[in-house]
């Protein structure tokens, strides 16, 4: 027996050496590391048929071993998400969401980017956390909002970018940029004030909106596509487009005055429109009567005359009977409407003035019965 283990010695009790007992240790007693393997080969030696490791226990132990490391491929991506396979590190293909398997681990891995979601960003506005509330708050963020015009105004936009991981673009947007959202978040605000520094205040807060959205939109895909982002823009929103807050009430005086003066303008050639046409109207009506007018005693006059030279035509071949008959159709014109009596002079009648009612027989004309009654009493 060696004289370590003898309860005495020369030296006294216990483990003593010629140089005393030594450091003894404070702290707890680490684990033997003899102890540990042999009671894990006696636990295994009690699972393994016939109770010692064979070689068919070693076998059925890497064939268990090789199903789970196998087994340890398969993964499920969600309906927002695509799989990145990566083949020791290196990008080698995209699954789609459902069950899929990869070679497992260290081979291949997978990451599991929110590929498929719609992401939003706001500038101009924050959104954090009301104690007092107990809810969420919108404030204001002046440093992204206030932006210069083309015609040197200031105006407050608030707008909301958004985007999505394009479904070709997985790889880029993994790998090509690192913190993607704070990326598109400074590409916006970027695109938003170049494109409102070459534009005028009026348009933007009236009807160019639209525009501006589909101009900042274009910018932002163009710097993306170049950065190899692997990004989508969807839309671009812009939510208030307004003066600053210290300015606000003498901008909307302004607008309405310009209103007044635009509503002033409109009337006035409302006005204008209508009378201009009527007066048009009214001098192509008189000019056109006039001209009427001209050609009918144009005619009248050149039937006249010809009429006149027809007539002395025929007076000197026959001027007595010409005569006669000018005589008869210019008594005819004159006494056509007037009333006349018949009186009988001849002898026999005893004093008595025969009269014969012609007028009345005939039909009065409005307006001449009065001359014809005052006529006809001062021939009777």
């Amino acid at each position: 027996m060696p004289w370590k283990n003898q309860g005495g010695g020369p030296w006294g009790s216990g483990p003593k050496g010629p140089w005393g007992s030594g450091p003894q240790p404070t702290g707890p007693k680490p684990p033997d590391l003899e102890d540990l393997l042999r009671r894990g080969q006696d636990r295994l030696q009690s699972i393994m048929p016939g109770g010692h490791m064979s070689t068919m226990g070693i076998l059925l132990l890497l064939i268990g071993a090789l199903a789970i490391w196998g087994l340890s491929g398969f993964f499920r991506v969600q309906s927002e998400e695509l799989g990145v396979v990566l083949r020791f590190g290196k990008h080698v293909r995209t699954v789609q969401p459902g069950l899929n398997y990869h070679l497992p681990y260290p081979i291949e891995t997978v990451v599991l980017p929110k590929a498929l979601r719609v992401s939003t960003i706001s500038i101009g506005t924050a959104t954090s956390l009301d104690a007092a509330r107990r809810g969420r708050a919108t404030r204001s963020v002046p440093e992204e909002s206030l932006m210069l015009t083309g015609d040197e105004n200031i105006v407050d936009v608030d707008f909301a970018v958004l985007w999505r991981i394009k479904p070709d673009g997985v790889g880029n947007f993994l790998f090509n940029i690192q913190n993607p959202e704070g990326t598109v978040k400074a590409i916006a605000e970027s695109a938003m004030r170049d494109v409102i520094g070459r534009s005028e205040i009026q348009p933007i807060l009236t009807g160019a909106r639209t525009t501006t959205e589909t101009a900042v939109q274009e910018m932002m895909q163009k710097i993306l596509d170049g950065y190899g982002a692997g990004v989508l823009i969807q839309q671009v929103q812009m939510q208030k487009v307004d003066p600053p807050s210290q300015v606000i009430d003498a901008f909307r005086d302004v607008q309405a005055a310009r209103a007044d003066l635009e509503r002033l303008q409109n009337e006035a050639q409302t006005y204008a429109n209508r009378v201009i046409p009527d007066a048009r109207g009214r001098a192509a009506q008189i000019i056109q009567s006039a001209e009427g007018y001209k050609e009918q005693a144009v005619a009248e006059a050149k039937g006249q005359s010809a009429r006149f030279l027809k007539v002395y035509d025929e007076y000197k071949k026959a001027p007595d009977v010409t005569r006669q008959r000018i005589y008869l159709e210019t008594m005819e014109k004159v006494l056509g409407g007037a009333e006349k009596l018949v009186m009988d002079g001849g002898a026999g009648q005893g004093g008595a003035v025969p009269y014969l009612p012609l007028s009345e027989l005939s039909p009065r004309r409005p307006g001449n019965g009065t001359a014809s009654q005052n006529q006809s009493g001062g021939n009777r």
